[in-house]
């Protein structure tokens, strides 16, 4: 196990909420049926994660700035990051977690269960067609999970949570 740096950077993102950075960072979310997709590049020890809510934006146009609640818009924020890098999608190691349905026990299952599989299926199509490969990942089922994520080491730690009556994001 990798030694946490002394002066450690720590960022919580809440749902819709993007974070890119360097060696000393560690990032931390809650998910629900929204999902986080983390990138990391092992030689330069920089990364990123973002927690998208939805597949994409119904009727963005092109000069309203990204919004990371968005899965399309995310995979642009990334694009961004790594040409200001000037590195590319097949050197960094991607890691995709979430989409956990919340309320399975609920009548209204059905649109919430559908939420958390396109997020997913949304997800794998994005990062295989913007060059990314998946090296792991934690999807679908239920309830939440908390994710870890130290960009000194690449490590992404995870703790799921049974689901919860008053279910979440």
């Amino acid at each position: 196990m990798n030694h946490v740096p002394a002066d450690v950077l720590e960022i919580f993102l809440q749902p819709g909420e993007f974070y890119f950075g360097e060696e000393k960072t560690r990032i931390r979310t809650l998910l629900g049926s929204c999902v986080a997709i983390t990138l990391w590049h092992p030689r330069l020890r920089i990364g990123g994660m973002a927690h998208y809510m939805l597949p994409q934006r119904p009727n963005r146009s092109k000069d309203q700035p990204l919004d990371g609640r968005y899965a399309e818009e995310v995979m642009l924020m990334f694009q961004r990051e790594l040409q200001d890098a000037r590195t590319r999608p097949g050197e960094y190691q991607v890691k995709l977690f979430g989409g956990g349905r919340m309320f399975a026990h609920v009548n209204k299952a059905k649109r919430h269960a559908d939420v958390s599989d396109r997020n997913v299926e949304t997800g794998r199509q994005l990062i295989a067609q913007h060059g990314f490969k998946i090296h792991a990942e934690d999807l679908g089922g239920d309830g939440h999970r908390n994710v870890v994520f130290d960009l000194w080491s690449g490590d992404v730690w995870l703790k799921k949570a049974a689901r919860t009556p008053s279910g979440g994001g």
